[in-house]
């Protein structure tokens, strides 16, 4: 299955993407392509935050993949599995406005076939922050993410730093499983007001989509905290909880200062670290973060 090309006013025309089902046409595509290849994961639900990525995959690789699959394996809860937004014919026009040369669009029997019993568990660094709030979560994304690494074989794959400790863990399992992918965080993408874009946000109602705003606020005033001298890990928790409390619709999950190489919690912050957060706003919880400092989660 091919779509048209078509031209792009800012860009050279659109190649022709190429979508793909199974495994065994994966294969057989992936021994025409042009080396290197870059690899995107996604669940699919595109936005500007992976057309970004997409676009940071076309500068530096010669064959661009976007694999779109939404994971029953990463959710520890049903109904997000069921209710987590879809529309691939959306995706697949995004894919072929982009310029993607193959999407890997597989049923949940390709990615796992009968009879599949391996699972990939990270170690420490799943453990704190999304890894505590939801269970199992990050073994189903290490074990989905090493499967595509596997059968795509890609020299790069992109991934978003909003989902930063998710880059900390599949950059732990390639380099446990020598896997040679090189895994590349890019920065996050947001709204003009500072939401940071996610394929949730479509569950926001009007009155909770204005609200989160509070994340991106809470976060920069515990980064002026910082920038001002302030070292204390717990003073910054206490900068972005006071900024929270100031919306009524935020229910606030966790508040972190971590080191941003082990996520552990800090008492101060000497060197490199982490901010991030999760909050609810109704049914729909959202996650932010923000570095301070060099450190691993911002190469």
């Amino acid at each position: 299955m091919a779509f048209r090309s078509i031209a792009t006013s800012d860009r050279s025309p659109a190649r022709l993407t190429r979508i793909i089902r199974t495994r065994a046409e994966l294969r057989d595509a992936l021994d025409d392509v042009a080396r290197p290849v870059g690899l995107i994961p996604t669940m699919g639900w595109l936005h500007e935050g992976h057309r970004a990525l997409i676009r940071q995959a076309r500068a530096a690789d010669a064959t661009t993949v976007v694999s779109i699959f939404v994971n029953p394996r990463q959710f520890n809860v049903a109904k997000d599995y069921t209710k987590y937004p879809r529309n691939e014919a959306r995706d697949l026009e995004i894919c072929q406005s982009e310029g993607v040369d193959l999407v890997f669009a597989p049923e949940a029997a390709e990615v796992y076939p009968p009879g599949s019993d391996t699972t990939v568990s990270v170690g420490a660094v799943a453990q704190p922050l999304e890894g505590a709030a939801r269970p199992g979560h990050f073994d189903g994304v290490a074990t989905v993410v090493a499967i595509l690494f596997g059968l795509v074989g890609a020299e790069h794959a992109y991934f978003g730093q909003k989902d930063a400790q998710q880059v900390m863990v599949i950059r732990q399992m390639a380099r446990d499983l020598a896997i040679p992918t090189q895994v590349i965080a890019c920065p996050t993408v947001r709204e003009p007001d500072g939401l940071a874009l996610s394929s949730r946000n479509v569950h926001l109602s009007p009155g909770e989509r204005a609200a989160a705003s509070i994340l991106r606020q809470a976060l920069l005033a515990a980064r002026a905290s910082w920038e001002a001298g302030e070292r204390s890990a717990e003073a910054l928790r206490d900068a972005i909880r006071e900024t929270l409390m100031a919306e009524p619709l935020a229910d606030v999950e966790y508040v972190s200062v971590a080191d941003s190489r082990t996520l552990r919690e800090l008492e101060r912050v000497d060197g490199p670290a982490l901010l991030s957060l999760a909050v609810r706003f109704g049914t729909t919880r959202l996650i932010d973060n923000e570095p301070l400092g060099a450190g691993p989660v911002t190469t």
